[in-house]
């Protein structure tokens, strides 16, 4: 599976310009974010992907840079547009 997300994210790397947004299940973000982060696949589990985080790989050509990493500053945003009214 890992294979099939990197290839994939290459892929559109490749053939696209600017910010590509990819939405999936955890294990498969955690795959892809170990691979270009250079942890081996049997450590995968040790990251965290909460639901609806925002995690940022810029993959150009100086080679994949991990961005950001499980973030979930917006749920704060969320949360105060909530409780406004």
């Amino acid at each position: 599976m890992q294979a099939r997300i990197v290839t994939t994210l290459e892929r559109l790397a490749a053939t696209h310009t600017g910010n590509i947004v990819i939405v999936s299940h955890a294990d498969v973000l955690k795959m892809a974010i170990a691979h270009y982060a250079g942890t081996h696949l049997d450590l995968f589990q040790r990251i965290d992907i909460a639901p609806a985080s925002i995690s940022i790989i810029d993959l150009d050509r100086y080679g994949p840079r991990l961005a950001r990493l499980n973030d979930t500053a917006h749920y704060d945003y969320i949360l105060e547009q909530r409780t406004d009214h």
